[in-house]
């Protein structure tokens, strides 16, 4: 009895993270720093800053391949080497198909890293608030439940991860796309540039911008403090950044919360479940299986984060059940797992340039630019609800001739030209969430740790083709006013997955009947368990959305330790 007590006490914390990529990272710093004993799970193994980014100093020759993955490779891994980054400098990174199945109802690539960090040693860094616009989208137009906070709520916790995370960019004053806590901006082309007058010439509600990036352009003290130096513009972020230029949960939460002397870290910890202690009326704590020896520890805390990534937040939460939740923890309204949604980057548009043959770009600009969302901000104008943003470059290719042989072949080699100016921009449309979008546990299949399998069921709707539509129509003719030519417009068609931007099913808001969490990231029928991560989202908008995941996490913590130091979690 004494051995159960003593088990029991040494695995008691005060609170629990689940995950420590970008919100789990986030979890953990704040709720050290406010003093709370912590334990942070996460599900692959340790990696900690500078000492296990193998590849970050290797050169191109040092790898077997020249940095490309061998067909044997691609063949073995179809879905996860749909991924722009999954090659030989960050395959490690990555979670491999064969794995960590799951279930494909309808198509979906789901891009996964099960390290400490998670993704945040691969994410794309680029980081927009969301507006009352974006806030207020599901009440306007009647689709999806209401948010039930608006910008001013999440206002000062944006600018409060902002300062932390280091964001470059520029005060840019458009009422669609908030300005933050900006570092200096990152330099745009000469063609760029120039795009961003045509479309300022040409219309009135059209802005071409700096991407607005999670890269230290100017390293402030915070920065210092966490370890942290200027970008170094390799544009190699995908390797892990031994300069911690870029942010991560490795290189700035993980060893904050580290330094306080309150986490506790444990790696190779799957999570099966949240206990739900039907006599409190509250989660007691979690049943942990060791990813190596399979074994089974439950751990135990006051409070409880849950940060696992979207889909894996809402199959630990479908799998989380007892007498007083059958179908899943805090499940009462029957809508977990339900309403995801995912961000539509299947259109590009591509074109040439013949001027400015006396300019080019120099460094590797880990960044791009950035066309806000135009379509149904003031008022639906289109036969589409929502609306799109798009990225945006220009480059010039630099042309090598192998003609000839001998001091003439390499003569050749040696003097490169600059082909044309090219410029490229893709398509992020939002998605509606729907009910028949959906995420579920398969009823006969396990994985190697005895949990079930995730199935997934999302598609494009009718509403997703017609954004397709605009979005080609309308840069192109954007292009063509700026002088662009040799237009091409592209459909990849491809599944859903590859915007690696999967949201919803444990959605916020105001009615336990039809939501999970309240405005607090809180789950309405179990109080003291919180959800920061993509699961929360009621609606997707168009920025990429791990700001607002931060800024979400961060709130939800402060909230939390104020209730428990008042007693009322």
């Amino acid at each position: 009895m004494n051995a159960n007590i003593d088990a029991t006490k040494q695995n008691t914390f005060d609170a629990i993270v689940i995950g420590s990529g970008i919100s789990g990272g986030w979890a953990a710093k704040e709720l050290t720093e406010k003093g709370l004993k912590t334990l942070v799970l996460e599900r692959g193994r340790d990696v900690k800053h500078l000492k296990d980014y193998p590849t970050t100093n290797m050169q191109p020759w040092e790898f077997p391949h020249y940095g490309q993955m061998p067909k044997e490779v691609k063949d073995a891994n179809p879905i996860v080497s749909k991924c722009y980054a999954f090659n030989e400098d960050a395959a490690h990174f990555f979670v491999k198909d064969q794995e960590h199945p799951y279930v494909q109802d309808k198509p979906f690539d789901w891009i996964r890293g099960y390290q400490v960090g998670g993704k945040s040693l691969l994410w794309a860094r680029q980081t927009q608030r969301w507006s009352n616009f974006d806030f207020e989208g599901p009440a306007r137009d009647g689709f999806v439940v209401d948010w039930p906070i608006r910008y001013q709520d999440i206002e000062p916790w944006y600018s409060y991860v902002e300062k932390f995370a280091g964001i470059s960019g520029n005060k840019d004053g458009i009422p669609a796309l908030p300005d933050g806590e900006f570092l200096p901006p990152m330099e745009m082309t000469k063609v760029e540039s120039y795009f961003k007058e045509k479309v300022a010439e040409n219309y009135k509600d059209r802005h071409i911008i700096v991407g607005r990036c999670a890269h230290i352009t100017e390293q402030q003290p915070i920065h210092a403090q966490q370890g942290r130096a200027k970008c170094q513009h390799r544009n190699l972020c995908q390797r892990g950044c031994p300069f911690g230029g870029y942010f991560s949960s490795n290189a700035s939460t993980i060893p904050w919360a580290e330094r306080t002397g309150n986490m506790t870290l444990r790696p190779n910890s799957v999570v099966h479940s949240i206990i739900y202690d039907e006599q409190k009326g509250r989660a007691t704590g979690v049943r942990v299986i060791d990813a190596e020896t399979k074994a089974t520890t439950e751990y135990f805390a006051r409070i409880i984060f849950v940060n696992a990534a979207a889909m894996n937040t809402n199959l630990l939460l479908l799998n989380s059940t007892s007498n007083r939740f059958p179908n899943g923890l805090g499940n009462d309204s029957g809508v977990l797992g339900k309403y995801v949604a995912f961000h539509n980057y299947r259109a590009r548009v591509s074109a040439e340039y013949e001027g400015f043959a006396d300019y080019t770009k120099a460094g590797n600009r880990p960044n791009g630019c950035y066309i806000p969302r135009f379509r149904n901000v003031q008022k639906q104008e289109t036969n589409f609800l929502r609306g799109y943003a798009a990225g945006f470059q220009a480059f010039r290719h630099v042309e090598r001739s192998f003609d000839g042989i001998g001091a003439d072949l390499k003569d050749n080699i040696l003097h490169p030209s600059l082909g044309m100016w090219s410029v490229g921009s893709h398509m992020m449309g939002e998605t509606i969430p729907k009910e028949s979008s959906y995420v579920a546990l398969d009823k006969d299949q396990k994985d190697a740790w005895g949990m079930p399998l995730l199935k997934i069921s999302m598609d494009y709707d009718d509403n997703d083709e017609k954004m397709v539509k605009d979005y080609l129509e309308q840069i192109s003719e954007m292009y063509s006013k700026a002088g662009f030519t040799n237009i091409q417009t592209f459909d990849s068609h491809q599944a859903p997955g590859l915007d690696i931007h999967e949201m919803g099913g444990a959605r916020m808001g105001h009615d336990p009947k039809t939501s999970i969490l309240n405005k607090w990231n809180q789950v309405h029928a179990c109080k003291n368990v919180f959800v920061t991560d993509g699961a929360c989202m009621t609606s997707t908008s168009t920025q990429n959305p791990s700001l607002t995941y931060m800024a979400f996490t961060a709130r939800a913590a402060d909230y939390a330790v104020k209730q428990m130091k008042a007693n009322e979690l």
